[in-house]
């Protein structure tokens, strides 16, 4: 079950043969086909994250069947677009996706944490600096408190950002 009060966190994994889903040119297409279908009745995606292999969404759905529906709308419309800018034809996801419902204030914190700042994880740059992701909606994600710019706390012994008060 699936409340209305619950925002999701979904995970949608790429087959290995679709390249790099951050490359700027699949980035670019993807974010214009989004902004034309990122919300329908009882279903909206909140927050992304293009990974190499695999896309990390925020939802909010009104119920289980709305869910469904809603990832399966913004699944084909990835399916599409990689597609189109790959010149590849075929399936691109890999199989269901995975949602992890976030109940409570500290779990959408820690997910909209792990979903924009994700893409620091997997580079496991520890010298780089806090920015947002060009492959996320980091940009417009407007609770920042103020420009993060400090050495990644990721490998580090504290967490500046959220000492800060960055998240």
């Amino acid at each position: 079950v699936v409340p209305k009060s619950c925002p999701v966190h979904v995970t949608s994994r790429v087959l290995v043969d679709v390249p790099s889903l951050r490359l700027a040119a699949f980035v670019r297409a993807f974010r214009r086909s989004l902004a034309r279908g990122c919300e329908r009745e009882g279903f909206r995606v909140v927050h992304y994250s293009l990974l190499d292999d695999h896309v990390h969404w925020i939802v909010e759905a009104s119920g289980k069947q709305e869910l469904e529906c809603g990832m399966r709308s913004v699944s084909s419309r990835l399916a599409r677009v990689v597609n189109r800018v790959f010149a590849r034809e075929g399936a691109v996801l890999d199989g269901r996706y995975d949602a992890v419902l976030l109940r409570t204030p500290r779990q959408v914190r820690n997910g909209l944490r792990y979903v924009l700042l994700n893409a620091r994880k997997h580079a496991r740059q520890p010298g780089s600096a806090l920015r947002t992701d060009p492959a996320s909606s980091g940009r417009w994600f407007d609770c920042w408190r103020e420009r993060p710019v400090e050495a990644d706390p990721i490998g580090g012994p504290r967490e500046v950002a959220l000492a800060r008060g960055w998240l």
